[in-house]
């Protein structure tokens, strides 16, 4: 396969350095290229509930009693910075599953990576919830899960759900607010994503756990559930397909990446976020991990805040209980 879409190191640190001088995150989105659906992607699954608008800048993916749809990038990438603009399906939608997120479980069975941006359905039609997870050397038995309410409409209109991904870190965007970022430390080890990835954005049926721990199921009467995804940004340190353990294309060298530090600015709009807006925290759940990952710090006065299942105080009414790991790409 022709490799293609990275992007040269210089412009890739330009953009580290702009987030380190506190430019908005959708800044750089807007002086980045986005790609058309031939350029980049490739469908892997759905059939007629994958379609194409705008000359292949916007699509479409359906979800109806038959299948769902997803789409997936034609290259391997070490490290980048991944970005939709997405719009999640309007009206009654439990049960269903709209995934962005980066994995290698097609290379790596046991030892795969993930980072995603799951969002999730509800029995009251416009409320979705956001999920966020990072799995690393194949740990997808402890799961490093975050989930979110919105602070929006996500079904009104078109937000930017952003990745970058660094050797340093890994830091989650809503538009241009950090809601989440993880360190490449000691506690992590080698749970800290290391592998080439491929980018997957997909619609699926997850009523045997997305929605109150599968009580509610999708109900087809209001399908089709379509998502739409646009301005598809994907830059970053595309590998070999065929040799996933080889280097970046020439010229691009993620071993000297400088870290990427969020300005004081970011830092506090994520802290209101996570504040605000964090339902569910792994690093709060005893009932799943007694003893807490060695990444998570205690905090008394913000872990008073959760129950020993992880969830917010007040926020009951929302739990599903524990997700099953199936083939995230169907």
């Amino acid at each position: 396969m022709e490799m293609g879409f990275s992007i040269p190191y210089l412009f890739f640190a330009s953009l580290l350095l702009c987030i380190q001088l506190s430019c908005a995150i959708d800044a750089p989105i807007k002086s980045l290229q986005t790609l058309s659906f031939d350029d980049g992607y490739t469908q892997i699954f759905g059939d007629s509930n994958l379609m194409l608008l705008r000359d292949g800048k916007t699509v479409h993916l359906s979800l109806d009693e038959k299948t769902g749809a997803g789409f997936a990038s034609q290259d391997l990438y070490l490290h980048g910075f991944f970005s939709a603009s997405i719009k999640l399906p309007a009206d009654y939608a439990a049960g269903v599953v709209v995934a962005f997120y980066l994995s290698n479980g097609d290379v790596y069975h046991k030892t795969h990576d993930e980072l995603d941006f799951e969002f999730l359905g509800n029995v009251r039609g416009r409320e979705w919830r956001l999920q966020t997870n990072v799995y690393g050397n194949g740990s997808t038995r402890v799961g490093r899960e975050e989930r979110y309410d919105f602070w929006f409409d996500p079904t009104d209109d078109f937000h930017q759900y952003s990745i970058l991904w660094t050797p340093h870190q890994i830091i989650f965007y809503i538009d241009s607010t950090p809601i989440r970022e993880i360190r490449n430390n000691k506690a992590m080890g080698s749970a800290f994503p290391s592998k080439p990835m491929t980018l997957y954005a997909t619609i699926w049926d997850g009523s045997t756990w997305a929605t109150l721990g599968g009580r509610y199921k999708v109900n087809y009467k209001y399908a089709p559930f379509v998502a739409e995804f646009a301005s598809l940004v994907l830059h970053g340190c595309s590998v070999d397909p065929l040799n996933p353990l080889s280097s970046c294309d020439e010229g691009f060298d993620s071993s000297s990446l400088a870290t990427t530090e969020l300005s004081v600015e970011q830092r506090s709009a994520m802290d209101s976020v996570r504040a605000n807006h964090m339902t569910y925290s792994y690093c709060h759940d005893r009932k799943r991990y007694t003893v807490p990952l060695p990444e998570c710090e205690f905090d008394p006065g913000t872990s008073r805040l959760y129950g020993d299942d992880g969830l917010k105080f007040g926020e009951r009414k929302h739990r599903h209980g524990k997700r099953s790991r199936i083939d995230s790409s169907i």
